[in-house]
């Protein structure tokens, strides 16, 4: 009698400190981790692997992160060859009978002149409709997720996204014509370019990846292109150091400034872009102010 009335007790605690346990989906930017608790909301604990301000090309995980990742009831990731270290943890728990959704490939991507695929697809909050879509219907697969709850949950911050997209349309059509030539310390802006009409003309990274390193010849190179195209700014990731794209402003010989932007990672609360919206929202402001100031000037 005692043994029963001790079990009915744990039981009855287990209950009273929120019943069962949500099922867990492990996600590996901090971008989309965002954008995935906002569609899972009550019905998933969701685990994000990248820290604030960490770089997705270069962050790896920890054993017990990878671990996390063979115990998912999803896995949410970018895809493309963007999280470079963290792919053959993903593979693994594939392997292992973990359903995993690579969003990029869900996202209608682009693909670089060399024919590489572009990962970088949440820079054109359209495509970003289409990942809610696709990580809404993982989710409601998910067992023990009410796919009701879900499906209210995603259809309210697809109408967010929307609101973010017709905001930008607005707001970056006072940048005119001849001002809408890009350069960035990497390929991260084909999709921001395809939506709103913008020319990528150059990258002082010359690739999708920060892992790469730029050659003295494609910085001569590069700079030739901001003469050539009277680029006033050269836009880089917060995350990532600017030295490059300092040396290529001094060495183009004209008046250019970096402008930093929150190109692949979340910051921590508080600190200009700790959701995707204000991500978004960040740098349209940024990249307005940067490519109208000469011209009004």
């Amino acid at each position: 009698m005692r043994v029963l009335l001790l079990v009915l007790a744990l039981v009855l605690t287990g209950c009273a400190d929120g019943g069962p346990r949500r099922p867990e989906v492990v996600v590996t930017t901090n971008i989309l981790g965002d954008v995935t608790r906002m569609i899972a909301g009550d019905e998933a604990e969701v685990t994000v692997l990248m820290r604030p301000g960490a770089d997705p090309h270069s962050f790896g995980v920890s054993a017990r992160q990878a671990a996390a990742l063979e115990r998912a009831a999803l896995i949410v990731y970018n895809g493309l060859g963007l999280e470079e270290g963290v792919l053959r943890h993903v593979g693994a728990a594939r392997e292992a009978g973990v359903p995993a959704l690579a969003v990029a490939e869900a996202a209608d991507p682009l693909r670089y002149p060399g024919g590489q695929a572009d990962p970088h697809f949440w820079t054109d909050p359209r495509r970003m409709l289409k990942a809610v879509d696709a990580i809404s219907a993982a989710v409601q697969r998910v067992p023990g997720a009410d796919p009701a709850a879900v499906r209210a949950n995603a259809a309210a911050y697809r109408r967010e996204v929307e609101r973010l997209d017709a905001w930008m349309e607005r707001s970056l059509a006072a940048i005119p014509p001849h001002r809408r030539d890009l350069v960035t310390d990497h390929h991260v802006f084909g999709y921001f370019a395809d939506r709103y009409g913008f020319r990528v003309v150059g990258a002082v990274i010359p690739g999708g990846t920060t892992l790469a390193s730029p050659s003295a010849a494609d910085l001569e190179q590069l700079a030739g292109t901001i003469r050539e195209h009277d680029v006033p700014a050269i836009f880089a990731g917060s995350s990532q150091p600017d030295r490059l794209a300092r040396v290529l402003a001094e060495e183009a010989g004209v008046r250019v400034r970096v402008v930093h932007l929150f190109t692949e990672s979340l910051t921590a609360p508080g600190k200009g872009a700790d959701t995707y919206l204000t991500l978004m929202r960040a740098n349209t402001g940024a990249i307005v102010d940067a490519l109208t100031e000469r011209n009004a000037s």
